[in-house]
């Protein structure tokens, strides 16, 4: 039996009690959700309708965490993971579900979300799906300690439910069949120099065009997307599943355009000029603005290599990111597509004194996107939110958010 921790809370529950319990709900972290007397316990990859039986590890000041032990009664929409690391890989929160079911559930956290954080109600769009729900990653980064004595350790992912263990990761159902044919070669070569290591490590595997794989995170990587061609450095962000990328751009495209009246585009944080330069041929001109001056370098490639004329693109400066653009405002729509951690307030203050026409919002963190709204509400009203599933398997999704000028 597992020593007690010396932190452990010891009320309501014994440390390692058992329970027997039926699930309500999932959380937006893929945690099934029970009740005991009004109290609630969390229970990893339980599903919505069974009847579990879960160990208790923690005691919060308001609610409880426990390890799934059996499945008592299973959900009819329960399936058997394909992978054999699924549970002890922090990668995947959804391979026992099936499909449609994460669909579902993801688009009711996105509605739940909004609702609780920001208190708006909105009818939330049914999540988009992936047309790949396996092997569609076209990037992954295993990582590994600092060997030991020349030895290397596992090379692989955290261990669900562990900020520092990791766990060995040798074949990954969810990356493309290109990378997991590559990875033994990456994996050997890196146990190979485990001596020259002098700290822990990240390796890259991303997809190129013609079934190149890229090691080398200043390699020249390539990405079609529809009829475009995108260059960018293979370390670099751009979007890691390439199957739902031309319906992903073409919402972003039409969400801006709207019903009329807008001209213009602004992509505020373009990146390699992704939604840019996807949305030009349907703007009379269109700019993108980031901070990063090699990623600009590389949204100007992308222009002339695809022969779009009518896109500039500007190193903005992030205390006056809008400095450059001399659009007319009602006749503009503006694209931002933030990191996870969502957009800054002065951003978002700059963004609502130049006043476009549109705005739509793009992000893989509903959470942060929701807090950004709270920011926009008293300027812009909220037309249409429509998620789109760029991770199947796992808890993550990318939403699009469009909002009209007030």
């Amino acid at each position: 039996m597992s020593r007690k921790p010396k932190r452990f809370h010891p009320e309501p529950f014994d440390y390692h009690e058992e329970l027997e319990l039926t699930v309500e709900s999932l959380t937006n972290l893929g945690q099934g959700v029970a009740r005991v007397d009004d109290w609630v316990v969390f229970v990893t990859f339980a599903l919505p309708g069974e009847k579990v039986r879960a160990r208790v590890f923690r005691n919060s000041s308001n609610f409880s965490e426990a390890d799934l032990i059996e499945v008592l009664e299973p959900s009819p929409h329960r399936v058997e993971p394909p992978c054999p690391l699924f549970t002890q890989c922090g990668g995947c929160q959804y391979q026992n579900l099936e499909y449609g079911e994460q669909l579902r559930w993801k688009r009711d956290q996105v509605a739940e979300l909004l609702k609780r954080m920001a208190g708006i109600e909105f009818p939330v769009d049914a999540v988009h799906p992936s047309p790949e729900i396996y092997g569609y990653r076209s990037k992954i980064t295993p990582h590994f300690k600092k060997p030991q004595n020349g030895k290397m350790g596992p090379i692989g992912f955290l261990l669900f439910g562990r900020r520092q263990q990791i766990l060995d990761v040798p074949h990954c159902p969810i990356a493309s069949d290109t990378i997991n044919e590559k990875l033994p070669e990456v994996r050997r070569e890196a146990t190979e120099r485990a001596s020259s290591y002098k700290k822990g490590a990240t390796l890259l595997l991303r997809d190129s065009i013609d079934g190149y794989v890229c090691t080398d995170h200043t390699e020249m990587c390539e990405q079609m997307v529809g009829d475009l061609r995108f260059s960018f450095h293979a370390g670099e962000f751009f979007q890691n599943n390439p199957h739902i990328l031309p319906a992903f751009a073409e919402h972003v495209k039409s969400e801006a355009l709207g019903d009329g009246g807008v001209e213009f585009l602004v992509d505020a944080y373009c990146g390699s000029g992704l939604f840019c330069l996807a949305s030009a041929d349907s703007f009379r001109e269109a700019v993108g603005i980031e901070i990063s001056e090699s990623s600009i370098d590389w949204a100007r490639r992308n222009a002339r290599q695809n022969d779009i004329g009518n896109c500039t693109f500007h190193q903005g400066d992030a205390s006056n990111i809008f400095a450059e653009v001399t659009y007319e405002p009602s006749k503009t729509a503006v694209v931002i597509d933030p990191p996870r951690k969502g957009s800054t307030p002065e951003f978002l203050s700059q963004l609502i004194e130049y006043g476009p026409r549109r705005v739509v919002y793009v992000s893989c963190n509903p959470a942060t996107q929701i807090r950004d709204l709270e920011q926009l509400k008293d300027a812009y009203r909220i037309t249409r939110i429509q998620p789109f599933d760029l991770f199947p398997q796992t808890r993550h999704l990318e939403c699009v958010v469009t909002l009209e000028r007030i």
